[in-house]
């Protein structure tokens, strides 16, 4: 096997973990910016208060996009299966 398939591979797999990871962790910082913003107005210094916002909308964002981001991952370990052949040689 050449270094630059491994390399290739390894950079697939590199993308497609965070096009899988982006969404939710994305969303998480946006919610978490917003109630550190909504605490600093309103001068609400709860800890604990941006776990369950973050924890809601995470759970919201897997639901809606679980599937896509589970297709993404099986068409790239299919991808990777496949091409064992060709890479053994």
């Amino acid at each position: 096997m050449q270094p630059d398939v491994v390399l290739r591979i390894g950079r697939e797999a590199l993308l497609i973990g965070i096009l899988v990871c982006a969404p939710t962790v994305l969303t998480a910082m946006v919610v978490g910016l917003l109630v550190s913003i909504l605490q600093a107005a309103t001068q609400i210094q709860e800890q604990t208060l941006t776990f369950v916002p973050k924890l809601l909308v995470v759970c919201i964002v897997l639901a809606v996009l679980g599937f896509w981001m589970l297709e993404q991952i099986r068409g790239f370990t299919a991808g990777l299966l496949n091409a064992i052949p060709q890479l053994v040689h």
